[in-house]
C-alpha cells in the first residue's frame, strides 16, 4: 500500500482541496472546516495556522490543525486535530475528525489518516482520543475500531445518533 502522509494544505494544492470541498458537499461534509470562497484559499491557509495557534478562534473552538491526507502527492483525505476538547467536542465531536475523498475510498486510507492522527495527539502529550462516528456510518465505526478505538457510549444529538469511541494515542497500543 503507497504510504500516506499528512501535513498542512499549500497554496499549490488549491485546486484538489476545493474539489474535495465540492465532492464531500455532496454527503453534506466540511472538508475545508472555515473555508470561504469570498476570503479565497491563501487567507483560508494563513487562517489555519492562526487556529493551530489559538489565534482567532470563533467561539467555541479549540486549537486545531486541519491537515490534508497524501498519497503519492494526490490529496486522497483531510484530517482535523483538536488539541482540546470543549463540553461539546467531549459530548460528539471529539478529538479527529476525519473524511477520504469518495473515489478514494475503500482502499485503507481512513485507517492510515486515523493512525496517523493519533500519532499528531501522542507527540503533544495526549494519552486518549475521543472519535466520533454517526451511528449510521458502519465504515468508520470499523475504522475506529481497527484502530483500537472501544465504544464507550451512543448520544442523542438532535434526530441524529453518534458513536463515541476513546482510542490510545500509544502506538504500541494500536491494532
Amino acid at each position: 500500500m503507497p504510504m500516506l502522509i499528512l501535513r498542512p494544505l499549500e497554496l499549490a494544492d488549491a485546486d484538489a482541496a476545493l474539489a474535495a470541498q465540492r465532492e464531500l458537499d455532496a454527503d453534506d461534509f466540511d472538508f475545508l472546516l472555515g473555508y470561504s470562497s469570498k476570503r479565497g484559499f491563501g487567507e483560508f491557509l494563513e487562517q489555519l495556522n492562526a487556529h493551530e495557534q489559538g489565534i482567532g478562534l470563533p467561539e467555541g473552538w479549540v486549537r486545531s490543525a486541519l491537515l490534508g491526507a497524501f498519497v503519492d502527492g494526490t490529496l486522497v483525505g483531510r484530517t482535523s486535530i483538536r488539541y482540546e476538547l470543549t463540553s461539546d467536542l467531549l459530548h460528539v465531536g471529539g478529538h479527529i475528525g476525519y473524511a477520504v475523498r469518495p473515489e478514494f475510498r475503500r482502499r485503507g486510507y481512513a485507517g492510515q489518516i486515523l493512525h496517523r492522527s493519533l500519532d499528531v495527539l501522542a507527540a503533544r502529550g495526549t494519552e486518549y482520543a475521543l472519535v466520533t462516528c454517526a451511528e449510521e456510518n458502519l465504515a468508520s465505526a470499523k475504522t475506529i475500531t481497527r484502530c483500537g478505538g472501544v465504544l464507550d457510549d451512543i448520544v442523542q444529538v438532535g434526530q441524529e445518533r453518534t458513536r463515541r469511541y476513546w482510542v490510545s494515542t500509544a502506538s504500541g497500543q494500536r491494532l
